[in-house]
């Protein structure tokens, strides 16, 4: 990735062992730790319009996920009695807990987009005393998605099946022409509908992590395991009771159009008795879309760790 642009100039750069993975990720900034991920089909690159702002106030640690970008994961779990366990959201916030520990950080807020958001409120239910505050941005639940599936949602959200399907079909399907795969998902999910919300460096990034085979695939597991396990985890979850006990908060894009997201604020309220949310007038990529929107409601809420500590 050395020939690609530096997006995060100034920023250190780490590719870090952690059971099961190696794990790529950019940190800079000053003031309390916060951990930002991103999601499919992305990479740590998502950040990059929010992250100067950010950095003012917080140590950043912005990783590349499991099998994502630069990050490697296990090639495949046979072994495991549970299928697809190795790139669950389960084993994803066990990664990221271990980086921060090896960066130093024991507790930290947490800000996540998409999949990257699945593992965010993954950590915050098996890590609690791990995470402080958490933001996610564009989704709900994958117990909810999955429920909320319908005939209005199911063509924007083609992608859970499709990518769910038994290997190698989708890996083959997508091999065929990855870039056209990853910018028809790109303009179909913003609210222009093309890719002018993209700075072209960031494109050459994304471009170039999801043309490898092995990020295909380990994407299309995330999808395997967000049809398995992760629905597993979170309906037991749901059954037992167990709540995200720190401070939430639930962005979302109203402008998305097909797959949007059906009242996120209601159905997080189950899960979090501490939430509090709003619609941006934007596509699912809030980040990039309208970075300043994001941020008007991103620092006031993150913020309020520091004022209480």
């Amino acid at each position: 990735m050395a020939e690609l642009p530096d997006l995060f100039p100034g920023f250190e750069t780490h590719l870090i062992d952690v059971p099961g993975a190696t794990i790529f990720a950019r940190s800079g900034g000053n003031g309390p730790p916060l951990l930002l991920l991103h999601g499919y089909p992305q990479t740590h690159v998502c950040w990059h319009k929010v992250a100067p702002e950010l950095a003012r106030h917080f140590t950043l640690v912005i990783p590349d996920l499991r099998g994502y970008g630069a990050s490697r994961g296990t090639e495949d779990d046979n072994s495991s009695d549970v299928p697809h366990i190795a790139y669950s959201k389960r084993a994803m916030a066990a990664d990221c807990v271990a980086l921060m520990r090896v960066l130093g950080h024991d507790r930290f807020a947490v800000a996540s987009h998409d999949r990257g958001a699945r593992v965010g409120y993954r950590l915050a239910l098996d890590h609690p005393d791990a995470v402080s505050r958490l933001a996610v941005l564009d989704i709900v639940s994958t117990l909810d998605a999955w429920a909320d599936t319908s005939r209005t949602t199911a063509i924007g959200r083609f992608h859970w099946s499709f990518l769910a399907r038994p290997a190698p079909f989708p890996e083959t399907m997508i091999g065929r022409d990855p870039t056209y795969f990853l910018e028809y998902l790109f303009a179909q999910w913003t609210a222009s509908h093309d890719l002018s919300s993209f700075d072209p460096a960031a494109m050459a990034h994304y471009r170039a992590a999801f043309a490898s085979p092995e990020v295909i695939h380990a994407s299309c597991e995330d999808y395997r395991a967000g049809a398995t396990c992760d629905v597993a985890f979170d309906s037991a979850d749901k059954t037992a009771g167990r709540q995200i006990g720190c401070p939430m908060l639930a962005l979302w894009g109203v402008d998305r159009g097909q797959g949007a997201i059906n009242t996120p604020l209601k159905a997080w309220e189950a899960w979090c008795p501490h939430i509090q949310g709003a619609g941006i007038e934007s596509g699912h990529f809030l980040a990039e879309e309208q970075p300043a929107a994001t941020l008007s409601h991103l620092l006031p809420f993150l913020l309020a760790t520091e004022r209480a500590t």
